[in-house]
């Protein structure tokens, strides 16, 4: 879409919200408000960018009378440049899923109790990161490790409202092997040992991307396993799903009931299958997100967290800081801006070619 169809749409989005009726369908109006959300910054940028052309020819016009306005004209003439550069960017194609959650998937590799506990941290990461984003976030399903980490822990993470940046944007890149160098807590001779933990990102599909017929599901039920909570070990509430056509499996043993297992144990499976139909229609995004996780082995790592240096490495785009502690306390956006502003590079270069 050009430009102009993309301020049309604003303005027909617009019209819609302030219909009482489209409110009465809360995911249309979270849909829409979305969108809209989504190209208010453009329009805004429009709107200022034609203001500041107006404004520049006016300032030349004057400066043979005035020389004030000659020096106005200048500032004027560098705002349109930077207007100009802004509103391109915002014109390069975007990842259609960027407004979407994102489901994330933290899980222990190579390393045994020491990879475990390490994806514990990782969550903690994530939560906190998410906390100061302003976003929600939901422990799906978790599988506890003996000694406090996690074997394997799924989060749903929702931004609040109609965010104009949606949560995949920042999330995306963290799919991949985190490689972890430090001294464990079950090792006696001070040593520094190296693990892995695997973290997938898949965006949250909502009803309206992924139909799933039930009679393409074999659905499961078995005792949950692990520490904690009356029903665990007690009642088959765990559920197992597998969607036939495709041999995906998920499974869920979080919550207390079965019908609540199988709930969002359909939520992953759903986001699963929205990224599988995406990978098919799009071959760059299938390299892409198979290369997330092929097998949580060491040398296949994205990032490296270092703690005798307090170094954090991204070795996809060259990032590396010396406040490890930090990010891990939440304080993640420049690892992921810089991730961010690599993909744009990108993809300028890629409108460039075209």
């Amino acid at each position: 879409m050009n430009l102009d169809d993309l301020i049309s749409e604003y303005a027909g989005i617009e019209e819609r919200l302030a219909d009482p009726s489209v409110h009465a369908d809360p995911v249309l109006a979270r849909r829409l408000g979305k969108r809209y959300a989504e190209l208010r910054p453009i329009v805004e940028t429009r709107r200022e960018l034609a203001s500041t052309h107006g404004d520049l020819a006016t300032a030349r016009e004057l400066a043979g009378e005035d020389a004030a306005f000659a020096a106005e004209a200048e500032d004027l003439e560098r705002r349109r440049e930077d207007l100009e550069e802004r509103l391109r960017r915002l014109l390069v194609p975007r990842d259609p899923s960027d407004s979407k959650d994102v489901i994330l998937q933290v899980k222990a590799g190579e390393g045994g109790e020491e990879s475990a506990l390490f994806a514990g941290d990782l969550l903690r990461m994530y939560l906190r990161y998410a906390e100061r984003a302003g976003w929600k976030t939901e422990i799906i399903d978790a599988h506890p490790s003996d000694l406090g980490g996690y074997k394997d822990v799924t989060v749903a993470v929702k931004a609040k409202g109609s965010a104009e940046e949606g949560v995949w944007t920042r999330l995306k890149y963290e799919g991949g092997v985190h490689r972890v160098q430090r001294v464990p807590a079950t090792e006696s001779q001070g040593r520094i040992h190296t693990s892995a933990v695997g973290v997938l990102v898949t965006p949250e599909a909502e009803d309206v991307d992924v139909q799933v017929d039930p009679n393409d599901l074999r659905i499961d039920v078995y005792r949950s396993s692990g520490p904690g909570g009356q029903s665990v070990n007690t009642t088959d509430s765990a559920v197992r799903i597998t969607h036939l056509p495709t041999g995906v499996v998920v499974s869920c043993q979080n919550e207390k009931s079965q019908l609540q297992n199988k709930e969002q144990a359909l939520r992953i499976l759903r986001s699963r299958l929205l990224a599988m139909a995406q990978e098919e229609a799009d071959a760059a995004a299938a390299a892409e997100r198979r290369s997330q996780v092929r097998t949580v082995d060491r040398s296949e790592r994205v990032r490296t967290y270092n703690y005798p240096e307090n170094r954090i490495s991204d070795h996809r785009v060259g990032y590396k800081a010396y406040n490890l502690d930090q990010v891990l306390d939440g304080d993640l956006h420049n690892v992921t801006q810089a991730l961010v502003d690599a993909d744009m590079e990108r993809r300028l270069a890629d409108a460039q070619k075209s």
